[in-house]
């Protein structure tokens, strides 16, 4: 490849393609241009197809005559999908596409039957056995094949309408096709209802015959039950013995109500006379004209004793002669009494004489009527059977009646219309030129620039080598032979994950690397983004110089973007100091002691968008001591950022490995005095302990991605 080793990392150069299309874009717009110029002369040469559809809607239809009951509950199926679909697959019915090739004669037309003028292409394929011979197929057949080919029927969704679509070079026979089609559907549907209704009138004919005579039978035998037992109908309903013991009932009652009162009566006027009180308020007495004439005469003389006695003395003969007839009337009066006392005792005893006649004959009839009952029930039976009989009978005259007066073709209409007639159409469906043309221009310029970019990688121009890529020999070494005048180590503070360290006394270190501009915390930040890492562990061996380097990285971590939290868990609590407004605020330690809640563990840093999760104020001997809970705290926040940094501050490999169960995150050795010895010491220990991504960091600017492990 041109410009790139073998051993370099190489990647593609999109600058480069861009390059290579543009300076070959006069050929590829003539390229285009051809292409495009061809899809027109093939588009102008295919013949043209016309289409038209006709729509059909299914719906009840009957006659205005017809019953609306009865159609409303015929129109159910008719909603049913399964409905619809069958008439789709009837339109598309061999006997229905045939009657259209007849009538329309089809059969003479080139269009449908291009076996007949086949091509030199088809010859060659059926020579060669790769395509059946049309000709071995009956004329019929193909033509119908043909007809198939150009038709499709379908049902518009959601709706109870059909559209027939058919296809056709001649537009004036692509639009008469479906309407013949519709027609010849609608005849059919219509035949198919007249014969129907035919069929129904010559299968009913003699069913209503023999019924006829059933319920003649029927009705014969319940007269002659009748006539036999003696069950002649009322108008009541019921038999004639019910109906005598019925009226028996009714006039018992009576003449016993008559009997009682007539006995109540001439008790009354028994009590009058034996106790001499006046009769003159009891009815039957005040009712008669005898005792009203008497009791006149009575007044009339007892009015002139009274007129005299003032004139005349006691002896006087006009006197005695109106006592003696004052008398006499008195003595007619308790006679007439007497009579109308016998009158009412004689009426008492004719009722309590109609009354035993009465109930003598009531018995008679309860066991005429309690028989009456036995042989009604046979009578019921006999009823029962010549109604059945009879509605049978008058259903059948009732279809029979229906049948025939729709026998007339008007008076069956198809359960389907015609909602919209095929016309004519004038322009094409296919080909369509502007369409095809402008899809065969972008297709050829695609297909050119295609080809211009494989072939620029295939050349290798397009490939250039990956920055910050080195050979496999040692680079540090390299970097070591202008090596600075030795530096002071700075007092390191154990981290939360080691053991205290003690101090050592300052002394000369191994030279650093001379140039770090290959380990910078923009590299390490682009580095992370692009890997897409969720968990970084930063190790400080240098203190709270390479703390602060790890700021800074989720600083400009946080700058291009990212979610990003610092979690500190180093012995100095330094990231805390730099990042955070108080520092007392509740962090890792406070978590761990079941001090502080999750939420409360996180805040913001003061000088970017980043998070951080503090030291925190609690004993950190008693939160080590709940250091498992440290993976599931890392894993809860590796799910809400993009990224969660841990530093560690000068810890070893051991303390690490209990912060993740996996070996598979990144490791960064935040050192801003890179010294080849301590550094080469760390990144050994790592990937003997299975972290196979170390990645260094110094103060300065870019990353060198792999250089630890190929260092080594």
């Amino acid at each position: 490849m041109s410009g790139v080793t073998g051993n370099q990392d190489v990647d593609i150069d999109l600058g480069q393609l861009a390059r290579a299309v543009w300076a070959r874009r006069l050929k590829v717009v003539a390229v285009t241009l051809i292409g495009a110029g061809v899809a027109f002369a093939g588009a102008k040469m295919i013949s043209p197809k016309y289409s038209a559809e006709t729509r059909l809607l299914i719906e009840q239809r009957a006659p205005a005559f017809a019953n609306t009951q009865s159609n409303d509950g015929n129109a159910g199926p008719l909603l049913d999908e399964l409905n619809i679909a069958s008439q789709v697959q009837l339109l598309q019915s061999a006997d229905i596409i045939k009657q259209v090739i007849n009538s329309e004669k089809l059969y003479e037309l080139p269009e449908f039957d291009d076996a007949v003028n086949g091509s030199a292409l088809s010859d060659i394929l059926v020579a060669l056995h790769i395509k059946k011979n049309p000709l071995e197929n009956p004329p019929e057949e193909r033509v119908i094949d043909a007809f198939i080919e150009r038709l499709q029927v379908y049902q518009v969704p959601g709706s109870r309408v059909i559209g027939i679509t058919f296809t056709s070079k001649d537009p004036k026979i692509a639009a008469r096709i479906p309407n013949a089609m519709a027609n010849v559907y609608l005849a059919t549907q219509s035949g198919a209802k007249l014969d129907t209704n035919s069929e129904a009138t010559r299968w009913l004919e003699p069913e209503i015959e023999n019924l006829r005579k059933k319920v003649n039978d029927a009705e014969q035998k319940v007269a002659e039950y009748r006539a036999k037992h003696g069950l002649l109908p009322t108008n009541g309903g019921s038999n004639f013995p019910q109906q005598q013991l019925n009226d028996i009932s009714v006039e018992l009652t009576r003449v016993r109500g008559e009997k009682a009162n007539a006995e109540a009566r001439a008790q009354s006027v028994r009590n009058a006379l034996a106790s001499g009180e006046a009769s003159d308020t009891l009815p039957d007495i005040m009712s008669s004209q005898s005792m009203q004439r008497l009791k006149a005469t009575e007044s009339g003389l007892q009015s002139q004793i009274s007129d005299l006695s003032t004139s005349l003395l006691n002896n006087h003969p006009k006197l005695k002669s109106l006592r003696a007839q004052l008398a006499d009337i008195k003595t007619q009066i308790r006679q007439e009494t007497q009579k109308i006392l016998a009158s009412v005792e004689g009426e008492a005893k004719v009722a309590g004489l109609r009354t035993a006649e009465l109930e003598r004959q009531s018995g008679t009839l309860r066991a005429n009527s309690a028989q009456a009952g036995e042989d009604e029930v046979g009578l019921n039976a006999l009823q029962r059977e010549a109604n059945a009989q009879r509605q049978l009978l008058e259903t059948y005259l009732a279809r029979y009646r229906e049948a025939a007066s729709r026998a007339d073709s008007n008076s069956s209409p198809a359960d389907a219309r015609i909602v919209s007639r095929a016309i004519e159409p004038v322009d094409p469906y296919f080909p369509k030129v502007v369409p095809i043309v402008v899809v065969a221009a972008v297709a050829t310029l695609v297909m050119s620039a295609i080809v211009i970019m494989l072939a620029e990688l295939f050349s290798g121009r397009a490939l250039r080598p990956v920055d910050g890529s080195v050979e496999p020999a040692a680079p540090i070494e390299e970097k070591t032979q202008a090596a600075a005048a030795p530096k002071a180590k700075r007092d390191v503070k154990p981290s939360m994950l080691s053991a205290p360290v003690e101090e050592e006394p300052a002394q000369e270190a191994p030279a650093p690397l001379e140039d770090e501009s290959e380990f910078s915390i923009s590299s390490v930040a682009h580095y992370l983004t692009s890997s897409r890492a969720t968990l970084a562990v930063a190790i400080s061996p240098t203190g709270d110089d390479g703390s602060a380097a790890t700021v800074s990285l989720a600083r400009a971590l946080a700058d291009v973007g990212q979610r990003v939290v610092l979690v500190d868990m180093t012995g100095s609590g330094y990231p805390t100091e730099l990042m955070g407004d108080d520092p007392n605020a509740p962090g890792v330690t406070d978590l761990l002691c079941g001090a502080a809640a999750f939420g409360e563990t996180i805040h913001g840093d003061r000088d970017s968008d980043a998070h951080l999760i503090p030291q925190g104020i609690s004993d950190i001997r008693q939160a080590m001591r709940g250091a498992d809970r440290l993976s599931l705290l890392l894993d809860a926040l590796s799910s809400a950022y993009d990224l969660v940094i841990v530093e560690c501050g000068a810890a070893d490999v051991a303390g690490v490995s209990r912060l993740t169960r996996s070996k598979d995150v990144e490791i960064i050795l935040s050192m801003p005095d890179v010294i080849e010895e301590e550094f080469v010491v760390a990144m050994t220990e790592f990937e003997k302990a299975g972290y196979q991504r170390v990645v260094l960091m110094s103060g300065d600017e870019t990353i060198a991605e792999d250089l630890p492990r190929r260092a080594a």
